[in-house]
């Protein structure tokens, strides 16, 4: 394993521990929810999109899973807050772009931040959903917002 191998497998670690956004917050008119789950391998996330007219203001989610699905949801939270719906929805894009390239499309640390460290993901099919859920649950709110 190379040493950037090693670097992102401790962020993806560190991400899935440290809980970026965990707790829902109070629900209230300005929030869209969503839930997902993996049949697969069982991964579930509810994911709480707080919206000030078309912007993000706050992400919070709950869920229980491999590390590489609440590792992706810590690190989504972060990226979107100050977003609009379409940056938000062409980040979301891009990133599923990313996943399904088997490796041939990088993510970008200076668009993506930590979440840049999912890249190895998607060389493995399997773990593609994993990393995905809270992208399609943020989606999935954002549409019914």
């Amino acid at each position: 394993m190379s040493g950037l191998d090693g670097l992102y497998q401790e962020l993806i670690l560190d991400h899935a521990k440290a809980r970026d956004g965990y707790g829902l917050a109070a629900p209230d008119g300005a929030c869209a929810s969503s839930h997902q789950r993996n049949p697969i391998c069982g991964d579930e996330i509810t994911l709480q999109v707080r919206l000030d007219g078309d912007t993000i203001r706050d992400v919070t989610w709950e869920g229980a899973g491999c590390s590489i699905s609440q590792a992706s949801a810590s690190m989504l939270t972060g990226l979107v807050d100050g977003l609009d719906r379409p940056a938000a929805s062409a980040l979301i894009g891009r990133f599923r772009e990313a996943l399904r390239s088997r490796g041939t499309i990088a993510l970008d640390e200076d668009e993506f931040g930590d979440a840049a460290a999912l890249n190895g993901v998607s060389k493995f099919t399997a773990r593609v959903k994993c990393a995905m859920l809270a992208w399609v649950a943020l989606e999935d709110a954002l549409t019914r917002a």
